[in-house]
């Protein structure tokens, strides 16, 4: 009796032990996702989403390397963004054309939107155009991090009709590019009244889609109260990965994007940057 007695506050240490052991390891996990970048105009604090964990595991573990120690902000346009990340740009030279360097590969598209959009702050990732890139698949390790402009209601308005008209020709090429086959025999077979009669078909279907859904193509209420009042860069939505934001250092990302630049964009005087995994 007396040695099972004493079994059960040892099962309880260990069970506390182990409590404590996940305590600090869920602990880390979290903290693991703010990135300070450390810049000679001061340090920027960044959170990366766990939305876009293929994103975020690369750049802590680029960050933990050491990766981005001593890299350039290669690119930098006033009122738009600053950019860096170039493995090329460590040491570069003032004339070196800069932002065409990597690890060695790409990274799947995570473009989550309208949740993650590219508000003043919005950590982004960088990618050759649509051109050679249809599927929009990030840089390795180049990446941007938005400060945009404030819009007016009026400019949103307008921004938000091109969207979606922009988004109502995606949305018919698609169900014309579903009924190739279709198009094709009618085509060969010269038959325009078929043609016509399809594309009429279509053309309804895109409009009642869209009457169905009018947010379809538009800024969301957030998305509206956040370019109108904080600022960013509402073209780039849904175009590019957003993976995390500026959580301190709003001040000094404002400093280095108005910063003097030359050629490409470059800042006259390099900007470096080191990175250091922190907690909150």
């Amino acid at each position: 009796m007396r040695s099972h007695f004493f079994l059960y506050p040892l099962k309880i240490i260990i069970f506390i032990i182990i409590l404590i052991f996940y305590s600090m390891t869920t602990d880390a996990k979290t903290k693991s996702n703010i990135v300070l970048i450390k810049t000679s105009f001061g340090d920027i604090k960044i959170r990366l989403y766990d939305e876009t964990p293929q994103h975020r595991d690369n750049f802590l573990k680029l960050a933990e390397e050491g990766f981005f120690n001593d890299l350039l902000f290669h690119r930098v346009i006033k009122d738009f963004m600053i950019q860096g990340g170039d493995p090329e740009s460590k040491g570069a030279s003032a004339n070196k054309s800069l932002g065409s360097g990597g690890p060695g590969y790409q990274i799947p598209s995570e473009i989550i939107y309208p949740q993650l959009f590219h508000k003043r702050g919005a950590l982004s990732a960088a990618r050759t155009g649509d051109q050679v890139n249809p599927e929009k698949k990030s840089s390795g390790s180049q990446f941007y991090i938005v400060w945009g402009s404030v819009y007016t209601e009026s400019q949103l308005a307008s921004m938000e009709q091109q969207r979606r008209q922009q988004a109502m020709q995606n949305y018919f090429g698609n169900l014309a590019k579903q009924r190739n086959d279709t198009i094709q025999e009618l085509y060969n077979s010269k038959n325009q009244v078929g043609l016509d009669s399809l594309q009429k078909e279509l053309i309804a279907m895109t409009e009642a889609e869209f009457a169905n859904n009018p947010e379809m193509g538009g800024f969301t209420a957030e998305q509206k109260n956040v370019y109108s009042n904080l600022g960013g860069t509402p073209h780039l939505d849904g175009e590019y990965t957003v993976f995390g934001e500026v959580i301190e250092g709003l001040d000094v990302l404002e400093k280095i994007q108005s910063c003097q630049t030359g050629s490409n964009d470059r800042p006259k005087t390099d900007i470096t940057m080191r990175m250091n995994i922190v907690g909150e």
